[in-house]
């Protein structure tokens, strides 16, 4: 009885909510205080707006002038160092000449999103045509942050789309009104990133600005990817933005509730602060690096390649509002049909393994082929993901992607070897620092200086909050997840973008990505994936070995009934279970006659300790883990 009044109330709520909107007085005189106080200072008189040189722009207005419709030229360049994809968005934004349009999932006020934001709002002020579309849900949560941002300059826009309740924060309460209510348009979410300049060249993939996503956090980072395009896929990137821009869910800050009472009740604003940063030596060394012609050689122009066919593609924001018609999820069709066309080798990594039926459907086919391809997958283990309950899933289908799908999948390990390395790269100084200055483990030659991470306060539902930190681990020291979303089809083909391959990526977020039709791309896309199943960076899931021959087999086959249930599926004895390589024997697949003597069993949940976390992961496995596609 309880528990109906409250979702009584909870119901009310939401309506009573939806019922408090804006007036258009409130309105316009929003706007109105905004034209007045907005801060018009300006720090250049120049026609290129004190644009600095770019040698990544200039490839990219080289390529645009080069292209033809039939012959089109891009340059690409693949963003797997933390490092470098932080440098060329510094680059970019201070080099623009003309615009710079952002589309995000998360925004953070850590220094990674401050640092992204101070270098936006320097180039409004020196007359840059600057524009940001965020998903309300995780991005700029301080109502009065975004008060003083829509005052900031008028060359600086910025929209949140899709906000709950017409707000730009979203308190527990009206989060779970939001799920209750209106849950299809509360759980779509657009989930497109994307950074664009001058319409000539962008960065699409993963990441979001959030110091996780670019090795700044000194507990748990991700391992992510992007690619950075100039030419003519530029403008389909444009075209994109456009049409998120101007849609209705894109709400400019003045319609937000919260923001247009602060605004309102603030005609006078005290100016923009300074930025304050936890490690502002760290962000002083990523700002010099953006303008050190011989690093950006170094570690972005020697690295590009010049190819021909490249595009762009993108959801529409109609995906759920009209989930029918034919272009809404142009991105998510013309990548399972890239899928289907597979002949001999696809290899994928997504942080999810929980595939869509559409995805089901398709692999289900490649396993019919003679001979069929191979599917190597690399994703997260329970010990590196912080989305446990998606993993309860995936844990759970385990023996149909092994069995019906033929995949071969490597989980990665919390202290992957690969990624330490990479945070060792984002956090040490190569300059001769003082003699007290201690050096980085590995890290042979010159000494190296370790920045401190940051950490965020952590947030009921906000992106970094205790809800999605990950499990507690036996072992000890800095942790890694997967967020790279990327595949490679036949050596030929790649794509690298924000599609997580699973159901909630193909019916409810948008989502973009770049597909390139480069073999050298392909081979450098597929080298990165593949490290990171190397022994010492993953576990191989295989077939678990029954110690005793008949009670093994009865438990497989309770497993299999149990495993097939909508509901208590409780038996903890699965098909398959994690592997380790033991020492002095190389990588091999589980179908080798010599698995069993070069590997060991890991366990099912290896270094995970004993916690709340790994209790609710085995009770969504047990209980709740049938409702795959709502996740």
């Amino acid at each position: 009885m309880r528990l109906r009044c409250g979702l009584l109330i909870t119901v009310l709520l939401a309506a009573l909510l939806q019922g408090c909107t804006l007036t258009r007085a409130q309105i316009r005189q929003a706007d109105a205080i905004v034209a007045t106080s907005v801060d018009r200072q300006t720090t250049c008189d120049r026609a290129d707006h004190c644009a600095i040189p770019s040698p990544l722009l200039d490839a990219a207005n080289k390529a645009l002038a080069d292209s033809t419709s039939s012959e089109p030229q891009h340059v690409v360049t693949l963003l797997d160092d933390s490092e470098a994809a932080l440098v060329a968005r510094i680059n970019l934004i201070r080099a623009a000449r003309q615009s710079i349009d952002v589309q995000t999932y998360i925004w953070d006020e850590d220094d990674t999103g401050q640092l992204v934001l101070n270098e936006l709002i320097d180039a409004a002020r020196r007359g840059i045509d600057v524009r940001i579309l965020a998903d309300q849900l995780f991005s700029f949560e301080d109502p009065a942050l975004l008060e003083r941002l829509a005052r900031v300059s008028p060359n600086l826009q910025i929209r949140l789309y899709n906000p709950t309740f017409q707000n730009s924060r979203t308190p527990p309460l009206e989060f779970a009104a939001g799920v209750l209510c209106c849950f299809m348009k509360f759980n779509q979410r657009m989930h497109n990133k994307l950074l664009l300049v001058d319409d000539s060249i962008g960065i699409t993939g993963g990441r979001n600005y959030q110091n996780r996503y670019f090795n700044w956090d000194n507990d748990f980072n991700y391992v992510d990817r992007d690619v950075m395009v100039g030419g003519p896929a530029a403008r389909d990137m444009a075209s994109s933005f456009k049409l998120f821009w101007n849609h209705r869910r894109s709400v400019p800050l003045i319609r937000l509730r919260d923001v247009n009472r602060l605004i309102r009740r603030d005609p006078a604003p005290p100016p923009w602060p300074a930025p304050h940063y936890t490690d502002p030596d760290r962000v002083a060394d990523a700002q010099a690096e953006a303008e050190d012609p011989d690093w950006l050689a170094q570690h972005l122009v020697d690295t590009s390649l010049h190819t021909g066919k490249v595009e762009f593609f993108s959801d529409r924001p109609a995906k759920t509002d009209q989930p029918t018609k034919r272009d809404a999820q142009e991105f998510t069709t013309h990548l399972m049909h890239l899928l289907s066309g597979a002949q001999h080798e696809v290899v994928m990594q997504t942080p999810y393994l929980v595939m869509s039926r559409r995805a089901q459907k398709i692999f289900k086919n490649l396993r019919r082929q003679v001979p069929p391809p191979q599917i190597i997958v690399s994703t997260n283990s329970l010990a590196s993901t912080d989305a446990f309950a998606v993993y309860a899933v995936s844990y759970k289908r385990r023996k149909i992607y092994l069995t019906r799908y033929g995949f071969d999948i490597y989980e990665m390990k919390p202290h992957a070897e690969f990624a330490d390395d990479a945070y060792l790269q984002a956090n040490v100084d190569d300059e001769d620092g003082d003699e007290t200055t201690p050096a980085v483990p590995g890290m042979a030659g010159a000494k190296h200086k370790r920045f401190p991470g940051t950490d965020r306060r952590p947030g009921l539902f906000g992106s970094n909050g205790r809800r999605n930190r990950p499990a507690p681990l036996v072992s000890s020291g800095r942790r890694f997840g997967l967020h790279a979303k990327s595949l490679v089809v036949d050596d030929s083909l790649a794509m690298v973008g924000s599609h997580n391959f699973d159901p909630r990526s193909d019916h409810y977020n948008t989502e973009a990505g770049v597909i390139i039709y480069d073999q050298r791309f392909a081979s450098q896309l597929r080298a990165s994936i593949m490290q990171a199943t190397e022994p010492q960076n993953a576990w191989i899931i295989a077939p678990r070995k029954p110690t005793i021959p008949v009670l093994g087999q009865i438990s497989q086959a309770i497993g299999d009934l149990s495993a097939k249930l909508p509901l208590f599926d409780i038996w903890p004895f699965r098909y398959a279970t994690s592997y380790d390589i033991k020492p002095g024997c190389g990588p091999l697949l589980p179908t080798d006659p010599d698995f069993s003597r070069c590997y060991a069993p890991a366990g099912d949940f290896p270094d995970v300790d004993i916690s709340p976390k790994l209790l609710y992961t085995r009770l969504i496995i047990a209980f709740g883990a049938s409702g795959q596609n709502v996740l």
